[in-house]
């Protein structure tokens, strides 16, 4: 069991053959990658523990985890970032190396559970902007056994520019499942760095600045009545209209942002995901005041847009979809 285990990270590691045996484990590992480029790596392995052999091999294991294989589990990874900063010119580290191994049950059965756990600086490369590019690091692609899955999560605030090859499932991060090979540097993907929203701010002036504009000209008509002979007063009811006006516009403005949190509740009633088309219907808007709204939640990060086909799937982002 402890050579399968230590296989198995080989495995992710380097392309070998995809005619390889079946897998009675399943592997997932995840990276998640901190906005100073730095990943947290984290490799678990899961298999059954069907007959008593099953038990005594894995019990065994658990114990020489801390003072032989976790040994070789850091070896292993010092390597494979030493050789990615040789190609990278990054200067790279690897560290906070854990291990811990345990027996969970579930209705299926047991299961022994290995996780492995370290620290990768310099993952990413960054740029003056704070943009990520993931990716370098796998100079000889990667390869998911059946059963497997890789998790890769990024720091709140960024969004996806471009990834290769095209992830299976986004849910706070991108999933993608095995059987798969990656090529070289794949998978390869680039993250824009968050950038300071200005709808806040422009909402903000707005409301002063209108709020001024109507506190001007309210005491601008108390004048004017007070000043003006008996009659004369009436001239104020073309500036009485555009006060009305201006508090109109005021108006809309707070309710497309009423709008904008209609469509949130929507989505989250809908699992986090719905076209675009669904959401016009449940709301009984015109299509142009629902892509308004949309495009809003858009500039804010609140929703991602994916095109399918003809039709835009509306996603909750995954700060959103978990709140």
């Amino acid at each position: 069991m402890a050579s399968k285990i230590l296989l198995i990270f080989i495995i992710f590691l380097f392309i070998i053959s995809a005619a390889s045996a079946a897998n009675d484990y399943r592997t997932t590992y995840t990276i998640n990658v901190k906005d100073d480029g730095t990943a947290i790596w984290n490799v678990e392995y899961r298999t059954p523990l069907v007959t008593q052999e099953d038990m005594d091999a894995f019990e065994n294991y658990t114990e020489q985890l801390k003072p032989v294989y976790l040994k070789e589990f850091r070896e292993l990874m010092q390597n494979s970032v030493s050789a990615a900063s040789n190609v990278t010119s990054r200067k790279m580290m690897a560290g906070g190396f854990t291990g811990e191994a345990n027996v969970q049950s579930a209705p299926t059965g047991n299961y022994g559970v290995v996780h492995y756990s370290f620290t990768w600086t310099d993952f990413a490369k960054m740029d003056g902007d704070k943009n990520m590019y993931l990716g370098d690091v796998f100079v000889g692609g990667l390869y998911l056994s059946k059963d497997n899955a890789l998790i890769i999560k990024y720091p709140s605030g960024y969004s996806v520019e471009q990834v290769t090859p095209q992830a299976d499932l986004v849910r706070d991060g991108m999933i993608w499942y095995g059987l798969r090979s990656f090529n070289a540097g794949e998978p390869d993907i680039v993250l824009l760095g968050p950038s300071i929203s200005w709808m806040p701010y422009a909402l903000a002036l707005i409301i002063l600045v209108g709020g001024a504009i109507i506190i001007f000209k309210i005491q601008k008509n108390k004048v004017q009545v007070k000043s003006a002979p008996s009659g004369e007063g009436m001239e104020t009811g073309e500036t009485l209209h555009e006060d009305k006006a201006d508090m109109a516009d005021m108006s809309n403005m707070a309710d497309m942002m009423d709008l904008e949190d209609r469509i949130v509740a929507i989505l989250k009633e809908s699992g986090g995901s719905l076209y675009q088309s669904d959401i016009v219907k449940k709301l009984d808007l015109p299509k142009s005041t629902v892509s308004s709204a949309l495009n809003g939640l858009h500039a804010k990060n609140t929703i991602q847009k994916i095109k399918k086909g003809r039709e835009n799937l509306i996603r909750l982002s995954g700060s959103q979809e978990s709140k």
